[in-house]
């Protein structure tokens, strides 16, 4: 397995050649779905958002096998989100997460107007993903960011993702524990729908 530094270094190159337009097929080779029948080595594990916009395979050029990839509206973290990553870390040695979230994201900003303008209509299932939102977006209403939708939601969404980050580093006493001995790295990222670009917001 290559370490959490090698992995990102790879998504950062397979996102360049995205960006570029030089991807180099190798998601639907048959060679490749032979040699994954028996076994996987995702290099990293990627917990991002559900939106179609936001392929992590394509986005970061990667094929059958190379990651692991956790979807739910708003890139939360819940404890079935959590023990999906324990499985793979546990079971696959993978060293790398990365929490991928991305600009104009729909969840981010149906929680900002659930907080500007309560709703008594949304199902409890959509709550309960405004819910795991809020905390981290809240307090950004609370300063010059709430006369400005374009920047609040552009920093909303950052805020989130690191609320996310901070989630799968501390909420987790298997996940804490790899961090901590420095076996597992947890990392955040934006996407831009405009430009194709993935901004890694930590380094490692």
């Amino acid at each position: 397995m290559i370490s959490a530094k090698t992995a990102l270094e790879r998504l950062k190159a397979g996102n360049e050649r995205f960006v570029t337009d030089q991807c180099l097929g190798n998601n639907t080779h048959r060679q490749r779905r032979s040699e994954t029948v028996s076994k996987q080595e995702p290099v990293a594990i990627i917990l991002g958002c559900s939106d179609s916009r936001v392929p992590a395979e394509i986005v970061f050029d990667q094929g059958l096998g190379d990651l692991f990839v956790i979807r739910v509206a708003g890139n939360v973290v819940a404890p079935s989100q959590v023990g999906s990553i324990e499985f793979a870390v546990e079971r696959f040695g993978t060293e790398l997460v990365v929490v991928l979230g991305h600009s104009c994201c729909g969840a981010v900003a149906a929680t900002l107007g659930e907080l500007q303008n309560p709703s008594t209509h949304r199902s409890p299932a959509l709550h309960s993903i405004v819910d795991r939102i809020r905390p981290s977006v809240e307090t950004l209403l609370e300063t010059r960011l709430r006369d400005d939708p374009d920047e609040l939601l552009h920093f909303a969404i950052r805020a989130n993702i690191r609320s996310a980050v901070n989630q799968l580093q501390r909420g987790s006493h298997i996940l804490e524990r790899l961090v901590n001995s420095g076996k597992l790295v947890v990392v955040g990222a934006s996407y831009s729908l405009e430009t194709g670009c993935v901004e890694f917001l930590d380094t490692i």
